[in-house]
């Protein structure tokens, strides 16, 4: 995004924020947006704070790859919920929401404005609308649930929930082991599909009322900026965290099945080759910000762009 653009979506963003009151700001798009740049340049012209909504900065030691705000950024604009978890501690959108909503209230508090940002939808729709009233997590039956997923494969779990669960089975990616296991764990202490408290939900009530902000980017700018984004981190030692991480025991946290993470360690483990390994995370990349993409094309948000 040039100079020139990335004022014109400030504005964009600051002539919304005038005629929105006291509706929370919310900043979301697909990864490598600039959705930082343009939280950090709202709080400075609002004085504002950042709430961050991303599954991955929240985590301590995942650094490098996860698009944490900067020094000079941190010192531009406080952020909340950055770095604010051990690697192996849970997270999921019912806790992050409750997170957030502190959070927010504290900055309103001190009469500053609350930004959240970040590209972890669901956790901002469970912010602003709340979320199916299913059963708390139960670790017998994750530990159960990983014991498989180890000794068969994700795939195995993914094919368990399509036979009980279809619709939440589609939507769902086979490696995505913590929203699979979520949905078998709902079923098997319900005996009602996830789908089915989803659709009496239906995220009907407003919590928080809310101006939500998306950046646009053509896919050609986002797949170069991606490219250059994935060079610049593995230059700034993202394998070497990648090892840290696992040998300090944390090999298996969640923020290391993410898109980037996953494959940088799948390269030490020698199932990417080096030579590949940019290729490899822009491929994952690309295909999760279409995923994001596609999710919110279906919500209620403005679009900002050239």
């Amino acid at each position: 995004m040039t100079n020139s653009s990335a004022a014109s979506v400030v504005e964009q963003a600051l002539s919304i924020a005038a005629r929105s009151g006291d509706d929370l700001l919310a900043i979301v798009g697909p990864t490598a947006t600039g959705k930082t740049a343009l939280a950090v340049a709202l709080a400075e012209r609002l004085g504002g704070e950042v709430v961050s909504a991303d599954s991955v900065q929240i985590y301590r030691a995942f650094d490098v790859g996860s698009g944490k705000p900067d020094a000079v950024e941190l010192a531009r604009a406080p952020h909340h919920l950055v770095g604010t978890l051990d690697p192996l501690d849970r997270a999921d959108a019912a806790l992050w929401a409750a997170d957030a909503a502190r959070a927010i209230a504290e900055i309103r508090g001190r009469g500053r404005v609350p930004i959240v940002c970040g590209g972890t939808f669901l956790w901002v729709k469970a912010l602003l609308f709340g979320l199916a009233a299913a059963p708390p997590g139960n670790d017998a039956i994750r530990d159960r649930h990983r014991a498989i997923a180890e000794r068969d494969g994700r795939p195995s779990l993914h094919a368990a929930l399509g036979a009980v669960d279809p619709p939440t089975a589609a939507r769902l990616h086979p490696n995505d082991f913590v929203r699979v296991s979520r949905a078998l764990e709902v079923h098997e202490l319900t005996g009602k599909p996830m789908s089915e408290w989803q659709r009496e939900h239906a995220f009907g009530t407003i919590r928080h009322p809310a101006r939500v902000l998306a950046l646009a980017c053509p896919p050609a700018v986002l797949t170069e900026r991606i490219t250059l984004r994935a060079r610049r981190w593995l230059a700034a030692g993202w394998a070497d965290e990648v090892r840290g991480l696992i040998d300090a025991g944390y090999g298996e946290a969640r923020a290391m099945a993410s898109v980037g993470y996953a494959q940088v360690r799948a390269s030490l483990a020698n199932r990417i080759a080096p030579a590949d390994l940019e290729a490899a995370i822009v491929r994952a990349t690309r295909v999760f910000a279409r995923r994001q993409r596609t999710w919110l094309q279906r919500a209620d948000v403005t679009w900002l762009g050239p």
